[in-house]
């Protein structure tokens, strides 16, 4: 008999080979996916508690290669009872991924990931309470400067070479350009997103 361990059986190592980092070209069908998961949200969550959704990350900027993942970033009012909001989310085919309260609330869910590799679409979901957060920034300068739009891709494709099976060393290895530009972005866009 085939005993397929679940997701939350397997170590670290074993869910970075079952999802390796893929890099694809873009699929202009993001936005639509996204479009779909912010009704489906608002939906399960109900407008009351909610102070912004974002399709953040690089399946938000048009052209732009990326692991074919639609991130959306889902702010939320500092009132919204956090465990309910999490029953919600699993209750509609979210997995919890990680919890963090401080120094500030970060919650990370993943739909699409399965004992057998990735579904047909894939969404990580970031939540926070409402913010001057620096992924709206460095997405909007992404979009808005081609040229470093084309610097991070290549980037990217570097990285994919050693990081393959590490999502943790891959995102480190980034984290350099993202800051450096997230912070030009809030120079340029001053207060875009201030709340």
């Amino acid at each position: 008999m085939n005993m397929e361990k679940s997701l939350s059986e397997m170590s670290l190592e074993e869910l970075w080979q079952l999802f390796p980092i893929i890099l694809k070209e873009h699929n202009p069908l993001y936005s639509e996916w996204y479009a779909q998961e912010r009704s489906a949200l608002i939906e399960i969550i109900g407008l009351h508690t909610i102070k912004r959704i974002n399709h953040i990350g690089s399946t938000a900027v048009m052209g732009l290669m990326a692991k074919p993942t639609v991130d959306i970033l889902l702010e939320i009012d500092e009132s919204c009872d956090i465990e309910h909001l999490k029953s919600k989310l699993i209750h509609n085919g979210w997995l919890l991924m990680s919890e963090e309260t401080k120094p500030e609330l970060k919650l990370s869910f993943n739909k699409g990931y399965t004992p057998n590799g990735f579904a047909d679409k894939v969404f990580h979901l970031h939540v926070r309470y409402s913010g001057d957060w620096d992924e709206l920034y460095f997405r909007d300068y992404l979009i808005e400067h081609l040229n470093i739009s084309a610097d991070y891709e290549q980037l990217k494709l570097k990285l994919i070479e050693r990081y393959k099976h590490n999502r943790d060393e891959y995102t480190n290895a980034k984290s350099e350009f993202v800051t450096k530009y997230s912070k030009l972005a809030k120079e340029e866009y001053v207060n875009r997103y201030f709340t």
